[in-house]
């Protein structure tokens, strides 16, 4: 196996472009300014692949055909409507079929090279549309990038995916495409969906027959801070993962957890943000060789947030992790003036937080945020084969 990092990408990427819509892809090209700023692109190891857009036989691995019809026709039929599309989270664009197959290629070409060798880790951080049904578009996403590479995989023969969502938002569209597949275990850590979009993601999703278990919700309730949220992910995750033993670890990286994201109403930093992509490192190195396929996801706060978190899961990937005390380039602070007056950029890349956290224990008077641990611990773990009760599991 090669130790090399790929990184996909290419300007072209930009072009899922939902015009005055959250889902800005100057957060996208922030991030890989900062990170060309910071030299984490210009790394020894690191090696830039340029994507071809999907096809249709790879698309259909998730997509209905007659849905990938309605994704190409709707562009030049202004009175449009079905499928998810033409509303105000899902609006047709120009080129919107090309510009979707494009981030899925670009998935696809991290995941192929990360199982036949030719690197270590993949990342695509113009990718993460988790939402995306077999044949509807939600929640800002066209096609589902993250399942058709999971599907890919499985062709190429993998027998046991890990998926981990870390994006805000439940990762709905994953979780249904392989909802009866016990090759794949998906695990999503988010916001409640009592609060948030979409409206899944309780802890009782398990999975469906022949696959209980291999759907693992972390719902966790507003305001939860970096000391919470590493508390649950370490609560659960790395337990559930070691009794799959994935072959290869594939992450949704969404941003929008950050404190200051517009959308939703955890209380991450930047500083948490980067801890929890060295322990999906960690987890990718312990259980899968180092085999890490990661994307990028949701994220609004597109200057404050964005491009520092994903910078910093650039930098994981390809090696050092950047010092969070590390100043922001002056160019680049001036680039994101430019693109996004008015917005506070940030000098730093850190938050001042220390992302520390005192490990879950099954004792005391539980918070919020320990009887999520505990709801999900309860439902899933016994399903693994594991104890809910007993902090070593």
């Amino acid at each position: 196996m090669s130790d090399e990092t790929v990184v996909v990408w290419d300007e072209s990427l930009l072009a899922y472009d939902m015009g005055d819509h959250p889902l800005d892809p100057v957060r996208v090209e922030l991030t890989f300014a900062l990170a060309r700023e910071l030299g984490v692109l210009d790394r020894p190891g690191v090696r830039l692949v340029k994507p071809e857009p999907a096809d249709d036989a790879l698309l259909t691995r998730v997509h209905d055909p007659r849905y990938l019809d309605a994704v190409r026709a709707a562009p030049g039929d202004p009175l449009f409507a079905g499928f998810g599309l033409g509303t105000s989270d899902n609006p047709v664009f120009p080129g919107m079929h090309e510009a979707s197959a494009l981030i899925v290629g670009a998935t696809v070409a991290a995941a192929e090279a990360v199982w036949r060798g030719d690197a270590r880790r993949a990342v695509n951080v113009a990718g993460g549309l988790h939402h995306a049904m077999p044949a509807r578009a939600a929640g800002f996403c066209v096609y589902n990038d993250p399942a058709v590479a999971i599907a890919r995989l499985l062709d190429l023969g993998a027998e046991r995916i890990a998926y981990v969502d870390v994006d805000v938002h439940h990762g709905d569209g994953v979780q249904q495409v392989f909802w009866n597949d016990p090759r794949v275990l998906t695990v999503s850590v988010h916001e409640t969906p009592l609060a948030l979009f979409p409206g899944t993601g309780f802890p009782d999703e398990t999975g469906g027959p022949g696959a209980e278990g291999s759907a693992v919700n972390v719902a966790l309730p507003p305001g939860t801070d970096d000391a919470g949220w590493q508390r649950a992910f370490h609560a659960i995750v790395p337990s559930v993962l070691r009794a799959f033993r994935p072959q290869v670890l594939v992450t949704q990286c969404g941003a929008d957890a950050h404190r200051l994201d517009p959308l939703a109403d955890l209380h991450l930093s930047v500083d948490g943000q980067r801890a929890t992509y060295l322990a999906l490192r960690a987890l990718a190195d312990e259980l899968c060789e180092g085999r890490w396929v990661a994307t990028g996801g949701g994220g609004y706060a597109l200057v404050e947030a964005v491009p520092r978190a994903w910078t910093h899961l650039l930098a994981v990937a390809t090696g050092e992790p950047i010092d969070p005390a590390t100043l922001t380039p002056p160019a680049w602070r001036e680039l994101a003036a430019v693109r996004r007056p008015g917005r506070d950029v940030p000098l730093r890349m850190t938050d001042d937080v220390d992302p520390s956290y005192e490990p879950w224990q099954p004792t005391g008077e539980p918070s919020a945020v320990e009887r999520a641990i505990a709801a999900t611990r309860k439902t899933v773990f016994p399903l693994l084969g594991l104890d809910p009760h007993d902090p070593r599991d």
